[in-house]
């Protein structure tokens, strides 16, 4: 399958509002809920409400010999950023599941996840990440489309100003007080 990317750049989950209902196809239009005492989209046809919830992001901040692997980030948003492995979690994967998986198809490195090291959210942002500890068990460094570059980092190499998210800020900084 070849994807015109030009195209799928301009669509991602976080600024896509449907405008038909998934249940019936009729068009949808915001409409005061009072139930639930706010807006909500609403079909025109069966009434039924259509959430706009949070997609939800796994990561781990895979370790080996007292460094952290971060991948410089090869796709939009924050292309030539540095973060750690993370993507979105599909349907019929645990958490940790996609966060194990993310971080092979990213680095190529297998690795096992440990204890959380925090849930981040930020008001009006798309997305929940949950960033897991992670132990480097095989594999080997690889990059992909979504990776320009792997690299492992010491606690003092990490590239602060060239950080793409402020989840990956945030989840380093709580790495640093924890774990660094």
């Amino acid at each position: 399958m070849t994807i015109d990317k030009s195209f799928s750049q301009k669509i991602t989950p976080i600024h896509f509002i449907p405008k038909f209902c998934s249940q019936c196809g009729a068009p949808l239009g915001e409409c005061y809920v009072p139930e639930e005492r706010r807006e909500r989209l609403l079909c025109s046809k069966c009434g039924t409400v259509s959430y706009l919830n949070p997609f939800i992001v796994a990561g781990v901040i895979p370790e080996q010999d007292k460094k952290i692997v971060l991948l410089k980030r090869g796709i939009e948003p924050a292309c030539g950023a540095w973060t750690f492995p993370a993507g979105f979690v599909e349907l019929g994967e645990s958490v940790k599941e996609g966060a194990i998986r993310e971080t092979k198809e990213e680095t190529g490195l297998d690795v096992s996840v440990g204890e959380l090291l925090g849930i981040y959210s930020y008001k009006n942002v798309g997305v929940v990440t949950i960033v897991y500890m992670g132990k480097v068990m095989g594999g080997s460094i690889q990059t992909c489309p979504e990776s320009a570059e792997v690299k492992m980092f010491q606690k003092d190499e990490i590239p602060w100003d060239q950080l793409a998210f402020n989840s990956t800020k945030d989840a380093l900084r709580d790495w640093e007080k924890m774990y660094g």
